[in-house]
């Protein structure tokens, strides 16, 4: 059996396991079962050819029902092997995370939970556009389990509303990729239909401009929503509060991502034509999302709702990578979707194991926390400077990347289709510039992000773990304010003690993760070059196509080869002021 397929019946296969099972064994079945999944990863890993990852590899596909061109299509690229990396990677943390934070109907939460790392798995590895659809839409289900089943005291309603913004969002989405569909089956020769990717992508690709847009728009809907993008971000601050903990590690880790990996495989390749063209207002978006969520974020007193929406103002800069449309600012983005599921997680753990001891997330009732958990407050600090983006982990290298490759983006100004941009003309290239609709002012505005994060995080770990300690029914003793030595020794036994090695033993993985992309991220950035410069080649062969079809008599056409991942020029066309 392909590896891949055992990847995502695996916990399907657990799931069947906890249901006759004894309530207590369903937490060691499914860390039993997401840590072979760990090991079927490493061992996928090791048979991948990383240098060839721009290719699909490993195969495989079943028919269905061949008339309706139904298929189960499985495959992977560098990608893919990542995102699939970083799930497999969370699930083991999730299980153990979850062993004393879960006391009752554990059956449910962990058939659940590992029902839901199978349908993230399988979202990743489809090859084929309902089979995609049908992971993507039902990875909806266990989490809205989780979040109405186990969350805080708002959970009903966050779950209700999480479900209702992502799937109205997604209803859009597979209308515009029913579109592409239906228009593959007209000008296709066969009576069969077809839901293979690279089909519809060289359909979606021979579009109009027009079509492209529409396309786009309905793409947009449900990935936006998903990512999610402001302004149609208040779904999740809501959703992460409420949830468990492991269910808002999952969902800051893996299900965010859904949303930037269909921006990536459909919006890009699609409709590359309304991407370059709606990249300005795409980096609008992005920029405000980074601002306005870190702005909330500064007054917060709920940690977790903090975090949440830090989650809003850094996948901005994600999305920002994403529609610079050039080498740099694509792998700064798939980057930074690995590195913040890592750091962003490992939070949602800590606050989860602050909750579990004292039972609030309020900054007003915590603080002083190193003087009592001096291990905690360590790990705190750590995965705060990661966030912040500390040089030297891994929240630096992909927020810079991010940045640069949106201020080089559109340092020149292309001649473009007059759609899009009437009357445009050029008359020299920039040093540095690459192909793109973006430019200094983006990464500029966007920077403010950078201190505006610092800002917050910054006061929220002085607050909860610096001064004097506080918590609920706890006084402080320390340095020497205890009223007599047995008070002040029964007083300290009371409190819970600091991280269990099983707690440690969760948050290691991460901080390795971490320090390592954050040192050393030059074999994932070197992974990324081929995938991410045929993703930017194909977007600036189209617009160069499109540009040389609305381009006025005379015009001279220049064209550069690509110039690798750090920056690619496919085209420089030079007008006078008169459009000559």
């Amino acid at each position: 059996m392909s590896l891949i397929v055992l990847l995502i019946l695996l916990p399907l296969v657990g799931a069947l396991l906890i249901a006759p099972a004894p309530e207590k064994s369903a937490k060691q079945i499914a860390s039993l079962v997401t840590l072979v999944c760990a090991g079927v990863f490493l061992a996928l890993a090791a048979r991948f050819d990383w240098g060839n990852g721009q290719n699909d590899q490993f195969g495989v596909t079943w028919e269905w029902f061949k008339p309706l061109g139904l298929s189960f299509s499985l495959a992977a690229d560098t990608i893919t092997m990542l995102l699939v990396g970083l799930t497999c990677l969370l699930g083991p943390i999730c299980a153990f995370a979850s062993f004393t934070a879960i006391g009752e109907r554990c059956k449910t939460y962990y058939a659940w939970l590992l029902i839901l790392q199978s349908a993230m798995v399988g979202v990743f590895f489809a090859r084929d556009l309902i089979l995609f659809y049908l992971f993507f839409e039902f990875t909806l289900v266990p989490m809205f389990i989780l979040i109405s089943l186990y969350g805080s005291d708002n959970r009903k309603y966050a779950a209700v509303k999480f479900f209702l913004y992502t799937f109205t969002g997604s209803m859009l989405t597979l209308a515009g990729l029913a579109y592409v569909a239906f228009k593959a089956h007209a000008v296709s020769t066969s009576s069969d239909w077809t839901f293979d990717f690279a089909t519809l992508e060289q359909t979606a690709r021979a579009m109009s401009p027009v079509e492209q847009k529409w396309v786009f728009f309905a793409l947009l809907a449900g990935f936006a929503v998903k990512v999610p993008i402001f302004p149609v971000h208040t779904w999740l601050p809501l959703a992460h509060t409420e949830a468990p903990t492991a269910g808002s590690v999952v969902l800051a880790g893996v299900l965010l991502k859904l949303g930037t990996y269909g921006l990536f495989r459909f919006a890009l390749q699609m409709t590359p034509l309304a991407a370059y063209e709606w990249a300005p207002f795409l980096g609008v978006l992005a920029v405000l999302g980074i601002i306005v969520a870190g702005l909330i974020c500064w007054v917060q007193q709920d940690i977790k709702k903090l975090v949440a929406y830090s989650s809003v103002s850094h996948l901005g800069f994600c999305v920002l990578g994403l529609f610079a449309l050039n080498g740099i600012g694509i792998s700064g983005s798939v980057l930074y979707m690995i590195n913040h599921g890592l750091s962003t997680g490992a939070l949602f753990l800590l606050i989860g194991m602050i909750y579990e001891r004292y039972h609030t997330r309020d900054f007003r009732k915590l603080g002083g926390l190193a003087s009592r958990m001096p291990v905690w407050s360590f790990f705190m600090v750590f995965f705060a400077m990661a966030s912040v983006g500390l040089p030297g982990l891994n929240g630096f290298i992909s927020e810079f990347m991010c940045l640069l490759g949106a201020f080089q983006a559109g340092g020149e100004h292309h001649w473009a289709p007059s759609a899009l941009f009437p009357g445009a003309t050029t008359d020299s290239l920039l040093p540095g510039a690459t192909f793109g609709a973006l430019g200094p002012w983006f990464a500029a505005f966007a920077a403010l992000g950078l201190i505006i994060t610092a800002m917050y995080i910054l006061y929220m770990v002085g607050n909860i773990v610096w001064g004097k300690f506080k918590a609920p029914g706890h006084d402080d003793h320390a340095n020497g304010h205890a009223h007599g030595h047995d008070a002040h020794a029964e007083h300290h036994s009371a409190l819970p003690r600091d991280l269990s090695p099983r707690e440690i033993g969760v948050l290691v993985p991460l901080a390795i993760g971490c320090l390592a992309l954050g040192l050393y991220p030059t074999p994932v950035l070197r992974a990324l070059e081929k995938p991410v410069q045929q993703v930017v080649a194909k977007v600036q062969r189209d617009v160069q196509s499109a540009s040389v079809a609305e381009a006025p008599p005379g015009a001279r056409v220049i064209d550069t080869a690509p110039l690798g991942v750090q920056g690619t020029i496919v085209e420089v066309r030079v007008f006078n002021r008169h459009g000559v």
